[in-house]
C-alpha cells in the first residue's frame, strides 16, 4: 500500500514518450545519461526566467538536437537569434560535438504542470500564502478548460513547527485510467524554514481509441455467433 508512479512514466507505452531519445551500447550509456543530466541543468539555470518545463535530448552518432519547450520563445531566441546562437556554441563547447538546439513554444502555460508548480514554487519563496497561491493556480487552469487539476504542498507550511501536507483540488484527476492524458509537474521552494515540495496534476481529457467492428463472425451487441455465407 502507498506506492506511488511518475503519472508520465505510468503512459509512456500509451501517448507519452521519453525525453531523452537515443540508444547506446551499455559501456556508453552511463557517460551519455549524465551527459543529458548535465545539459537539462546547465539549460534551466541559464534560462530559469524562461519559463522551460521539459528538454528533449535527441542523439544520432556524433551529433545532439536538444528541442526547448518554452513559454518566453523570445528570452531564449534572442534579439536576431543571438542568445540562441551563444547558448549553441556553448552546449557544444561543453559536449564536444555538434549541437542543434530548437524551440517549440508552449501557448497555455495555465495548464503545463511543471510550469504551474515552478510559479507555486517562486510564490512561496517571495512569501506569498500557500493557500492564495494554489487556489490561484487552479482557477487559472480550470479557466483554460483543464477538466482536473490536483496540487499538493509538503514541509514547513506558513512556517510551522512541524512539516505537513495541503491539497487543493477541483475537477476530476484518473491516475488510474491509462488513456487519460495527466500532466505531472513538480518543484521545491527554498524558503527561509526549510524546503516546501509542490506537486501538481493536471487531467487534460481521454485519449479515446477508435471502436473496431466484429470480428470472425461475431456480432458486437449480441454476443452471438452468425453464420458466414457459403457460396454457391
Amino acid at each position: 500500500m502507498g506506492q506511488k508512479v511518475n503519472p508520465i512514466g505510468f503512459r509512456l507505452s500509451l501517448k507519452k514518450n521519453w525525453s531523452s531519445r537515443w540508444f547506446a551500447s551499455h559501456r556508453e550509456f552511463g557517460d551519455l545519461l549524465h551527459e543529458d543530466l548535465g545539459i537539462r541543468d546547465y539549460i534551466r539555470e541559464r534560462l530559469a526566467a524562461a519559463g522551460i518545463p521539459r528538454v528533449v535530448i535527441e542523439r544520432a552518432s556524433n551529433r545532439i538536437r536538444i528541442v526547448l519547450y518554452t513559454s518566453r520563445p523570445g528570452i531564449v531566441i534572442g534579439r536576431r537569434g543571438i542568445e540562441i546562437d551563444r547558448l549553441r556554441e556553448e552546449l557544444a563547447e561543453r559536449t564536444g560535438k555538434e549541437v542543434f538546439v530548437d524551440v517549440e513554444e508552449i501557448k497555455v502555460p495555465e495548464v503545463e504542470a511543471q510550469l504551474v508548480a515552478a510559479n507555486i514554487a517562486i510564490q512561496l519563496e517571495h512569501r506569498v500564502s500557500f493557500r492564495r497561491a494554489m487556489k490561484k493556480a487552479v482557477t487559472a487552469a480550470v479557466d483554460r478548460r483543464a477538466q482536473g487539476i490536483k496540487i499538493t504542498c509538503s514541509g514547513r507550511l506558513g512556517g510551522g513547527e512541524m512539516s505537513r501536507s495541503e491539497s487543493h483540488k477541483e475537477g476530476k484527476i484518473p491516475l488510474h485510467t491509462l488513456r487519460a492524458d495527466i500532466d505531472y509537474g513538480f518543484a521545491e521552494a527554498r524558503t527561509t524554514y526549510g524546503l516546501i515540495g509542490v506537486k501538481v496534476w493536471i487531467f487534460k481529457g481521454e485519449h479515446l481509441t477508435e471502436k473496431r467492428g466484429p470480428k470472425d463472425g461475431v456480432d458486437a451487441q449480441k454476443g452471438q455467433t452468425q453464420k458466414m455465407p457459403t457460396r454457391k
